[in-house]
């Protein structure tokens, strides 16, 4: 099988998971503590990978000054994205109270919705994507934190959208092209970053790593936080110690 092929089907397995946690969220009652702690897992995963796997990667590859670079670089763009997407609707999209508005309280929210799912999701795949580069083998321990952690972001983001009225074709459409987009992500990362130099990919991967740690601060520990407070500590390093275990074990 192809590369290339091979890097778009990890990125749309792990983007699949955003439909698994939707469907779960959106089709059953779960109580929100319970999604709180499962957020915080896995933003404790997400942690995890960030700093074991993509930074140590980057730093690996490039050195210091192109993953500080690179992070710094990714935070600020997320940022930036973030808050013009949270002034149109998206703010909460990965809530699972009453927080979103509706189409009707605040019009334009369902398409801000939808481009702050891809803005969380590409950097994730594009990383997936850059690591068969060089005919390596797929980053086991990132793909399994993206998609660990996308479970319960899909989950979340659904039930809040079911709360804020949103139909079951909106919210599955929505997911579903996430996903597919998550694929065609990996994919990029893999043929447009082909022959790169080794410090331009650390730089890549750096980038896709300050996203991830700005998008976990800004939108999921605040939800896990707010509904799971007594318990977010804990779980949380639950996930990290997850991870960590699958990376220090080779995964």
């Amino acid at each position: 099988m192809p590369e290339w092929l091979q890097a778009g089907g990890w990125g749309l397995l792990a983007g699949s998971a955003l439909l698994v946690g939707a469907a779960v969220g959106f089709l059953l009652p779960v109580p929100r503590h319970v999604v709180a702690s499962i957020m915080g897992f896995g933003a404790g995963v997400l942690l995890s990978a960030v700093a074991f796997d993509l930074i140590s990667d980057a730093n690996e590859k490039g050195g210091l000054t192109p993953t500080v670079l690179g992070a710094s670089a990714g935070a600020v763009v997320y940022t930036g994205c973030n808050i013009i997407l949270a002034r149109r609707g998206a703010r909460h999209r990965k809530r699972s109270g009453d927080q979103q508005p509706s189409e009707q309280e605040q019009g334009g929210s369902g398409a801000a919705l939808a481009l702050g799912a891809l803005l969380d999701g590409i950097p994730e795949s594009i990383v997936i994507g850059t690591s068969l580069l060089g005919g390596g083998a797929v980053g086991a321990v990132t793909v399994a934190a993206v998609f660990i952690s996308n479970v319960p972001e899909g989950l979340s983001s659904a039930a809040g959208m079911r709360n804020a009225g949103r139909s079951a074709r909106y919210v599955f459409g929505l997911w579903t092209a996430i996903a597919v987009v998550s694929g065609l992500a990996a994919v990029a990362g893999y043929t447009l970053l082909g022959g790169a130099p080794a410090a331009a990919l650390a730089a890549v991967t750096a980038v896709a790593a300050g996203a991830i740690l700005a998008m976990v601060a800004d939108t999921m520990i605040p939800e896990a936080f707010e509904n799971a407070h007594l318990l977010i500590g804990l779980v949380t390093v639950a996930g990290f110690l997850v991870a960590f275990g699958l990376s220090s074990s080779g995964g």
